[in-house]
C-alpha cells in the first residue's frame, strides 16, 4: 500500500499559497485494509476515507467511465490494480493532476508544473468533455487564479460540452455551488467571462448573458454593453470584499436592462420595475438561498433610488424615508448597510471608478439613523386614533431625516 498526496494542496503548495485542505489517494490497497487500520468511510459513490487521527480524506485510487449524463453518469472502479497514473488521469486539469510521494518526489505525468509555470488552465485528457461540472469547475479556477488563462483546446472542449447538451444536465444545487463560490474568488468576473466565452453563461444564466447584447451609455464602459459594466460591478464588490449575498445582489441587480423597449436604448428607464420576475426566475431556478434572494431583490428594486440623493434631482425626504420603510430599516440594518455597499460597487463598476468616493452612503446613514431614532412608541401614546399611528409615524420620520440631512445636502431643505 503506497499513499501520495494530491491534488489542490500540491497546486497550492508549488503556487506558494496557504494550503487549507489536503487530500490523498491510496494505491493498492482495498476497503477492509483501510478499515482494518482504524479509518471510517465517508464516500457514497466510491470508497472515500477519513483517517483516523486527522481526518483528512484518503481516496483509492480509481478510474471512472462515462455511463449517462451529467454529473453523475459516472461508473467508478477502485481496487489494488489501479495505479496512480490511473488515478491522475481522470482528474480535470493538468495543474490538479499533481501528487508527491512519502519521498516528497513530484509525480506529474500531465505537465502541470509547467502549465503552473505558464498560468494556463489545461484539460487533463478528451474524457473533460464528460464531467459538465468540470466546465464549471474551470471557470471557478479562472476567478480564482485570475492571470491564468485557458488553453485554446480546452476552451474548444467546454464550447462541445455545451453544443452537445452536457451542460444542460446539471443539477441546480451544483450549478449554485460552483457560482456561488465563484462568485467569492477574487476574481469573480473572470468566471463570468470565461462562462461567455465558452457558451455556458447562456445556458446556465440566461438572464445574465442577455445583458451583453443590451446596449449601455458608454459612460458606464466604452464596450457600450450593460454586461462589460456588470462584469466591473462584480469585481468591485470582490475587491470590497463584500459577502456572499452582496455579491449576488451585484451580480443581478441589473437584469432588467434587457426587458427595457429597445427605442430608448441605450438608456433603461424603469429597469427595476422590469427586473424583479428575471430575477426571481433566476432564484428560483438555482435556489438561491433566502438572503441572497432577498437582497437582490432590494438591489434590483432600489439600487438607482439609493444613487439619487444628493445632487441636482435628489429624493426628498420623504422619497427617503418611503424607501427606508420599503427596506425595513428598523429591523433588518444590516441588510440595508449590504444594499449601501452593493450600490456603491455598482458606482465603481466603470472604468476608472474604481476607487471612486461614494457620498450617498454617508447620506443615507444619517437618513437611517434618524429614521431609526423615531421613538414608535412613544407617537402611539400621543395619538388618540390608532388607524392614524402609520400616518404620524411616518411625518415624524421625514421631519427627523430632513433636519438630519439638511447640514450635510442644503438641498433637502425643500
Amino acid at each position: 500500500m503506497r499513499i501520495y498526496a494530491v491534488g489542490g494542496a500540491i497546486r497550492d503548495e508549488l503556487l506558494g499559497r496557504q494550503v487549507a485542505d489536503r487530500d490523498y489517494v491510496v494505491v493498492g490497497a482495498t476497503p477492509e485494509m483501510l478499515l482494518m487500520q482504524g479509518f471510517k468511510p465517508v464516500g457514497k459513490d466510491f470508497p472515500v476515507f477519513l483517517h483516523p487521527e486527522t481526518h483528512e480524506e484518503y481516496a483509492l485510487a480509481r478510474t471512472e467511465r462515462k455511463s449517462g449524463k451529467g454529473y453523475h453518469g459516472f461508473t467508478f472502479y477502485a481496487a489494488p490494480d489501479v495505479h496512480l497514473e490511473d488515478d491522475l488521469a481522470r482528474r480535470d486539469l493538468t495543474i490538479n493532476a499533481i501528487a508527491r510521494g512519502d519521498d516528497g518526489a513530484l509525480i506529474d505525468p500531465f505537465n502541470g508544473r509547467a502549465d503552473l509555470k505558464a498560468k494556463v488552465l489545461r484539460h487533463v485528457g478528451a474524457a473533460f468533455v464528460e464531467d459538465p461540472v468540470r466546465l464549471l469547475r474551470l471557470a471557478r479556477f479562472a476567478a480564482r487564479f485570475g492571470d491564468f488563462s485557458v488553453a485554446p483546446e480546452t476552451r474548444t472542449l467546454m464550447q462541445e460540452m455545451v453544443a452537445n447538451g452536457e451542460v444542460d444536465h446539471l443539477t441546480p444545487e451544483r450549478v449554485w455551488q460552483e457560482i456561488s463560490t465563484g462568485l467569492m474568488e477574487a476574481h469573480p468576473a473572470r468566471m463570468l467571462a470565461v462562462l461567455r466565452e465558452c457558451g455556458a453563461l447562456a445556458r446556465l444564466l440566461p438572464e445574465i448573458d442577455a445583458l451583453f447584447d443590451v446596449p449601455e451609455r458608454t459612460d458606464f464602459h466604452p464596450e457600450g454593453n450593460t454586461g462589460a459594466h456588470l462584469l466591473l460591478v462584480v469585481a468591485a464588490a470582490a475587491d470590497m470584499r463584500l459577502a456572499l449575498p452582496a455579491r449576488f445582489a451585484a451580480l443581478t441587480h441589473d437584469v432588467g436592462k434587457a426587458l427595457t423597449p429597445k427605442e430608448n436604448w441605450p438608456h433603461h428607464h424603469g429597469h427595476a420595475k422590469l427586473g424583479d420576475a428575471p430575477l426571481m426566475r433566476l432564484c428560483t431556478r438555482l435556489k438561491a438561498p433566502a438572503d441572497c434572494r432577498e437582497l437582490a431583490r432590494m438591489a434590483v428594486r432600489e439600487h438607482g433610488n439609493v444613487q439619487n440623493v444628493g445632487g441636482a434631482n435628489a429624493l426628498t425626504p420623504a422619497s427617503m424615508v418611503n424607501l427606508l420603510e420599503r427596506c425595513d430599516v428598523k429591523r433588518r440594518p444590516e441588510r440595508f448597510a449590504d444594499l449601501l455597499a452593493v450600490c456603491a460597487a455598482d458606482a465603481r463598476g466603470r472604468l476608472g471608478m474604481a476607487a471612486t468616493p461614494y457620498p450617498q452612503s454617508e447620506i443615507w446613514q444619517r437618513a437611517a439613523a434618524a429614521f431609526c431614532a423615531v421613538d414608535g412608541g412613544e407617537i402611539a401614546r400621543a395619538v388618540a386614533d390608532q388607524a392614524k399611528i402609520p400616518e404620524q409615524l411616518h411625518a415624524a420620520r421625514v421631519i427627523a431625516v430632513r433636519a438630519a440631512l439638511t447640514a450635510l445636502t442644503p438641498s433637502l431643505e425643500n
